[in-house]
């Protein structure tokens, strides 16, 4: 008798430790899935915001600057749509007698009104057709955009861009540029912009953010 009643202890005894193992089995088994389950729904929230961010319109910010003015407000124009900044850089560079206003001799003068000279470029976008959308900055020079925008224009195939301009001025205005323009940024859909001359930085940003949703 004592026989059987310690086998059936050891029986129940056993009984109980694999209930046991199994209920602990189930809560790993339950964490596991649980664990598998939230990786996944990360991964997939990475993948939506990676998808998101590569259909943002990719943006070049492009100019020239003489002085220094409208190099000051492309930047806050790059920082605003997180574009690439480039520098149009001429083959030779413009000295400050080039671009002596009231001096009929010099070289910017006679550039202008010559509707026909294109100033050589130092350098060349890499690949432009990577850019959905292109910020053209430059200064006023006589009224009009100088004539090494219409040089880095007539370079690229710019066909399907957007092409949104900008400039500084010492109060001619940007209005003058539009029509060389658009000449020569052949079969992009052109927005001429604004002038910013002593335009705060907050209001060149917001401009800016408006071309690239």
């Amino acid at each position: 008798m004592k026989k059987k009643l310690l086998l059936m202890a050891v029986i129940c005894a056993l009984v109980v430790t694999c209930c046991a193992c199994g209920c602990n089995s189930e809560k790993e088994s339950d964490t596991k899935t649980t664990t598998v389950t939230a990786k996944k729904e990360t991964e997939k929230s990475a993948t939506k915001k990676t998808k998101k961010k590569s259909n943002k319109n990719k943006v070049l910010v492009a100019y020239f600057s003489c002085t220094g003015n409208t190099a000051k407000v492309a930047k806050q124009v790059k920082s605003a749509t997180g574009g690439k900044l480039f520098e149009i850089k001429p083959e030779k560079k413009y000295t400050k007698a080039d671009t002596e206003y009231n001096n009929e001799k010099c070289r910017a003068y006679k550039e202008q009104h010559n509707s026909k000279v294109r100033p050589k470029v130092k350098s060349k976008v890499k690949d432009i057709s990577k850019y959905d959308v292109i910020f053209v900055g430059h200064p006023i020079w006589y009224g009009q955009e100088p004539r090494i925008i219409n040089t880095f224009l007539e370079s690229y195939n710019l066909k399907g861009k957007k092409v949104v301009t900008f400039c500084t001025s010492e109060g001619s205005g940007i209005s003058g540029s539009e029509k060389g323009i658009k000449k020569t940024a052949k079969g992009a859909k052109v927005t001429i912009g604004k002038d910013f001359t002593g335009t705060s930085m907050s209001k060149i940003r917001k401009w800016a953010l408006k071309y690239t949703k």
